[in-house]
């Protein structure tokens, strides 16, 4: 075999045979789960009490129906040692008129982490609270949690239309009233 038809061939090979690629970016694809580096969706650090408090919410981008957690860090401000009580996680709505809080578990610390598992079945904008109590104090830590996308339209949105929608009204009802004020005067005007 001469040396092109080698390289026809070979070319032919590569063209043909499947590319089985398994990894991304370094990373086995079939590792990749809501165990894996990815981000979460907020990341919020603050002291309450006597407690530096670290939680993160995961996925990146939860949505309705899907699987997330919580990673709850709780360790003494003196740095002497972590929480090692309970921990117990409610929801409620994040809306003004919400009134119903269900508790969705009470967890105790997995090498100094508090993890909840959530599943929201619709979307929308959630309160979740850790509560967990020391020395017979309560502490309360609320963070806000989003299933989905977000509404296009928006709190601000809404208004805007609303806005709009109130002043076309108007507009339209003065514009009624000022050509029944002209027919009148015309009226008026033919009668004399």
């Amino acid at each position: 075999m001469k040396g092109w038809q080698t390289i026809g061939l070979l070319l032919l090979w590569l063209w043909v045979s499947p590319v089985a690629a398994h990894h991304v970016l370094g990373r086995p694809s079939y590792s990749l789960n809501e165990d894996s580096n990815t981000p979460p969706s907020m990341q919020v650090e603050t002291r309450i009490g006597d407690y530096f408090v670290n939680y993160m919410v995961y996925p990146a981008f939860p949505r309705p129906g899907e699987s997330g957690r919580i990673n709850l860090y709780v360790n003494h401000l003196d740095g002497s040692a972590p929480y090692t009580g309970k921990v117990t996680f409610r929801v409620r709505d994040d809306s003004w008129f919400s009134r119903h809080e269900e508790i969705i578990g009470e967890q105790a610390p997995d090498d100094n982490v508090f993890r909840q598992g959530f599943v929201f079945s619709q979307r929308g904008d959630y309160i979740v609270t850790a509560a967990f109590e020391d020395q017979g104090q309560p502490y309360l830590i609320d963070f806000p949690l989003r299933i989905g996308q977000p509404s296009p339209l928006g709190p601000l949105g809404i208004s805007v239309a609303v806005l709009i929608g109130v002043l076309i009204t108007v507009s339209l009802v003065q514009r009624r009233r000022l050509m029944r004020g002209k027919i009148r005067a015309a009226r008026e005007e033919q009668a004399r």
